[in-house]
């Protein structure tokens, strides 16, 4: 028996319908990848911002006990 108009409309309709969702949920998941990616590299780059920072300071700390420990100078001598 043949199927009837309504019921082949349904069933396209319904693959349709499946195709798209199955669309939909691949481009949440990418969106979703990408958030994460953005989270990870967001954190190293703060990460790294923090660790510069204290390199800083402590390049900072010691070119200063360096510069207030200079060795007095000589006084000439006589001749």
């Amino acid at each position: 028996m043949r199927k009837s108009v309504k019921s082949r409309a349904e069933e396209q309709f319904t693959a349709s319908k499946k195709k798209s969702d199955q669309v939909l949920k691949e481009k949440d998941r990418a969106w979703q990848e990408i958030g994460e990616k953005s989270a990870r590299l967001k954190a190293l780059r703060l990460a790294k911002e923090a660790s510069d920072r204290e390199a800083a300071a402590a390049a900072a700390a010691e070119k200063a006990a360096t510069t207030s420990t200079k060795k007095p100078k000589r006084a000439p001598q006589a001749p």
